[in-house]
Formats: structure tokens, sequence, C-alpha cells
């Protein structure tokens, strides 16, 4: 449980947090961000655990986009306003009181009420980059007991969103692990992960993994000894598990669209047992952009 805290607590200490500023509001002091800047803003922040919008024309002050419960039935007087601050240019019929759908509708007002407004609202675009990888591990999730390591590799599919250059990102991982003769044991996973970059530059970015879904086709050799008989058999076995993996990683920019990779994978999971040790899976590996 401290290595979970002490990986969070590094998460958050890295955390992005977006600039905003104090307002009063209605003898309110709120905290809000801006996030369209033009001849109509539109500011937000989440208060009380509640998402709250707002809207300044030119020359004016906060006014509050509200949606409000009637009877059972939304009053939505958000799209009134918008209709009577836009003079009704703009139809309101499908807009929802949702930060992308408010600031692209704001930010197309602005845009054709302005030549020399810059468009701020894209639409979020997937990237894909594919990798592959190899290097050692110590499987320390099975039993061990002379720690010994054994080769392995793999590839990977990752998904992000490059336009908001995110920080989150899922990822669809093969490998293999490879046996050798003093441990007679190999598994093929397919995994599937999420991962957050902690530090996210351009040329360089360190994140934390954690695998939430597995399904592991393994082969090994179990040796018994029943009454000073020794048998040897061959196992093999398919386990799906929900294991939550914790690793890290890090990403080095070599060309604008390709990547080397290092990891250390499997540091500990909280539906798995450690089987006494410590890990030592390492892998360098190299992706690319689709």
């Amino acid at each position: 449980m401290k290595k979970i805290v002490v990986l969070f607590c590094l998460v958050l200490s890295f955390a992005f947090s977006e600039a905003q500023e104090t307002y009063t509001y209605n003898g309110e002091l709120l905290e809000l961000k801006t996030e369209v800047n033009g001849k109509l803003d539109l500011l937000w922040n989440i208060i009380d655990g509640k998402y709250r919008y707002f809207v300044r024309p030119e020359n004016s002050t906060l006014i509050e986009l509200k949606n409000t419960k009637l009877d059972g039935k939304f009053q939505e007087e958000y799209k009134t306003l918008l209709n009577e601050l836009t003079n009704d240019s703009m139809s309101t019929k499908r807009l929802n009181l949702t930060l992308f759908s408010l600031k692209e509708f704001i930010d197309t007002y602005n845009s054709n009420s302005d030549s020399n407004y810059q468009t701020t609202a894209v639409r979020n675009k997937l990237q894909f980059r594919l990798g592959v990888f190899g290097g050692i591990t110590n499987s320390p999730f099975i039993t061990n007991p002379d720690n010994l390591t054994t080769p392995q590799f793999g590839g990977e599919l990752e998904v992000l969103d490059v336009n908001q250059i995110s920080r989150h990102a899922v990822f669809l991982q093969l490998k293999h692990v490879l046996e050798q003769d003093e441990l007679q044991y190999s598994t093929t996973e397919l995994g599937l992960g999420y991962r957050f970059r902690v530090i996210n530059k351009a040329s360089f970015s360190l994140y934390g993994n954690v695998k939430f879904a597995t399904v592991n086709f393994s082969s090994a050799t179990v040796v018994t000894n029943i009454d000073d008989v020794i048998t040897t058999s061959q196992m093999s076995q398919t386990a799906f598990d929900v294991p939550f993996i914790f690793g890290v990683g890090a990403d080095i920019r070599l060309t604008e669209n390709s990547y080397i990779t290092l990891a250390y994978n499997e540091l500990f999971a909280i539906l798995l047992d450690n089987q006494g040790n410590f890990s030592k899976d390492f892998t360098i590996g190299y992706k690319f952009n689709l």
C-alpha cells in the first residue's frame, strides 16, 4: 500500500494545473479558467464538485450559463441566453452544457464575428504509436526460487490524443517470455493498460503504467517428488486476470515521429502476489507514430 501511495503522490506532484483567476460573482469569490477569449469569452471551473460555466461579452460582466431542472424537465436557460448574446446568429438546438460543446459554439461565433480571431476549438484526434521491445525479466509473480532472469520481447500499440498533447494514453501490449533450462516457464501475454505522463515534453516523457487486464497463455515444467519417485510433467494454462500491475517508463525522441523507449515493469501489483523476488523486469524498445 505504501508503494501505491508514493506512486500517486508522485503523479499528483507533477500534475499540470491550468492558469486561473479570481472573480467575484453575486457575492461569491470564484477561481475560474478562461477557455475562450474573444468577442464572447468562456470561463469555467469545477466548484464544489459541479461544473459551472460563465460567459463574458465585450465590455460586460460575467453571466452564468444555467440548466435548472423544474418538475423533472431541464429549462435550458443557457440556450436562451446564448441566443440573445449571439443575436440568434447560430442554432443552439444541439448545444450541450459541456465544456467542449460550449467552447466549439462560442469559438465559432467569435470566428464569424471577427476575421482576426484565431480559433482554439479543435476536435480530438487520436494518434497511434506502434512499438517493439526486448529485455529481461525474473517474472516476479511466479515461483522462481533462484531469482533467475529470462529473455522477453513483444510489441505495443499506444493510443493518445495528439491535439491536446495528452498526458493520458491507453495501450495494448503483446509480450512473450522465453524459457531456459534452469527455469522452464514461458508465457505469452496480451495486456490492456493505462499510461499517465508525469513529464510530457516534446523530446522526453516520463510516465507510470498500470496494466489492468491480462490474458496469459503459459507453459511450465512441473517436477514432483512422491516417495522418492521424481516425475516431470508439462502443464499449460490460459488465465484471465485483472491484476493492476504497475511500472514506469520513458520515451526519448529520436526523430519527429520515432522514439527510444525504456521501461521498468512489474514493480508491484494490487491483485497479484509477489513470490519473493523484487522485480528485475527491464526492456528497451523503439516506437513510431503511425
